[in-house]
């Protein structure tokens, strides 16, 4: 849905045309937004609450912001700052963001936000600071989940919640949220709303990068956000820093809505592109209708490893491909990568794999704000093992957890 790559010499009638095709699409298009939840948790066991049974999860994030008041443009793209805590219900279904059919959520059945505050930039960081020291290996590490067209602020505090309770992420989340209208009928305006956020992206990443006793940074991001996400990526490269100044984890872009001749030059900027992923599915009619609203320009998202010259294109891009088509519920398919349980435990489960290089540090603070390795006081708590990523292009779904895998 790249509004910026429709002919702007189309006539008004076909303009027309096109809004009555988008109007009649509209349930496809909601698809977007963290409130359409998929059904894909009949596998998905007892997992949570195995984990904290009869007791709420509270995740607190990081948010950084280019809304005013949660709804509105802040000036000049300027950044806000603040943290979130939300609480995960005790019943609560991987896959699912619990919310109430009316009336006010209950914070036994519902994810609510239990609390918060607003910060400058300085306390930020150094909050995150504080919030890595004393932490081993993975768990030092930073996840900025970036959100899609029709989101709101609260849908992306949810969706960043479910994400690391049912990916069991043990490091610290980061939410960059810009202000999308939350509405099916502004795509347009949110595409410029994500292009004036690019800078204020750009900056969070650096900042992170720079963050005393910071472990990787991964970056989560959705639909329009991985537009904005590999821009973000892209000025950092032309900056000087391809790869976070050595930061930067794993980049996995969820039905990137990108064209793919902008996602070539995109990439080309990286240091090297074996940091990132991509979540393809053809059952994704989202996507689908943003091709034919581009003029059919194909989109990344969108591609098909069955497809000979589609499975041709993702050899060229020389990056991770997940066909997850499979796990497509629902009508619309645009938000698997967090519906479907399995995905996303196989995504917690690779952020949390060890790496011989820090698997053994311990983030610590000094009087000086620096960083400095110990010894740990014990061998950090690994995951089961679940099967590794593969580096090729495959049309086979993403492989399922290993029988009793937690």
């Amino acid at each position: 849905m790249d509004s910026g790559l429709i002919p702007a010499a189309r006539s008004s009638a076909h303009r027309l045309a096109l809004l009555g095709v988008s109007l009649s699409v509209s349930l496809l298009l909601s698809g977007c937004g963290a409130g359409s939840i998929g059904d894909l948790t009949a596998n998905a066991g007892d997992m949570f609450n195995a984990q904290s049974p009869g007791n709420a999860l509270n995740v607190t994030m990081f948010v950084a912001s280019t809304r005013k008041d949660d709804s509105t443009d802040s000036p000049e793209g300027g950044l806000r700052y603040s943290m979130s805590m939300i609480s995960v219900p005790p019943g609560h279904t991987p896959g699912n963001i619990e919310s109430p059919t009316f009336g006010k959520p209950n914070v036994k059945k519902h994810f609510v936000i239990v609390g918060g505050s607003p910060m400058s930039g300085d306390r930020f960081r150094n909050e995150i600071a504080t919030h890595l020291s004393g932490r081993v290996g993975s768990n030092r590490d930073i996840l900025l989940y970036v959100h899609g067209f029709n989101t709101s602020a609260d849908e992306a505090r949810f969706r960043l919640s479910q994400i690391v309770a049912d990916g069991r992420f043990g490091g610290v989340p980061v939410l960059f949220t810009w202000p999308s209208k939350s509405n099916l009928f502004s795509y347009v305006s949110d595409k410029d709303s994500a292009t004036a956020s690019r800078d204020a992206v750009a900056k969070v990443m650096k900042d992170l990068a720079d963050t005393p006793g910071i472990g990787r940074i991964h970056i989560l991001a959705h639909s329009m956000g991985t537009w904005l996400a590999m821009e973000a990526l892209r000025e950092n490269a032309i900056g000087g820093a391809p790869d976070l100044n050595g930061r930067l984890g794993d980049v996995m872009l969820a039905a990137p809505d990108i064209d793919l001749t902008v996602f070539k030059q995109q990439i080309s900027r990286l240091d090297g592109r074996a940091h990132v992923s991509i979540f393809v599915s053809r059952a994704d009619r989202a996507l689908s209708m943003s091709s034919r609203l581009a003029g059919d320009r194909q989109r990344v998202g969108a591609l098909d490893p069955t497809n000979a010259r589609d499975r041709s294109e993702l050899d060229r891009l020389g990056v991770k491909v997940y066909d997850v088509s499979s796990f497509s519920g629902g009508f619309v398919g645009h938000g698997v990568y967090a519906d479907a349980p399995d995905v996303i435990r196989t995504i917690g489960a690779h952020l949390a794999e060890p790496r011989k290089d820090d698997a053994s540090s311990v983030a610590v603070i000094n009087a000086d704000g620096g960083r400095m390795s110990v010894p740990p006081p014990a061998p950090p708590m690994l995951r089961p093992e679940l099967p590794p990523l593969d580096a090729a292009v495959t049309s086979q779904p993403l492989p399922p957890l290993a029988d009793g895998a937690q």
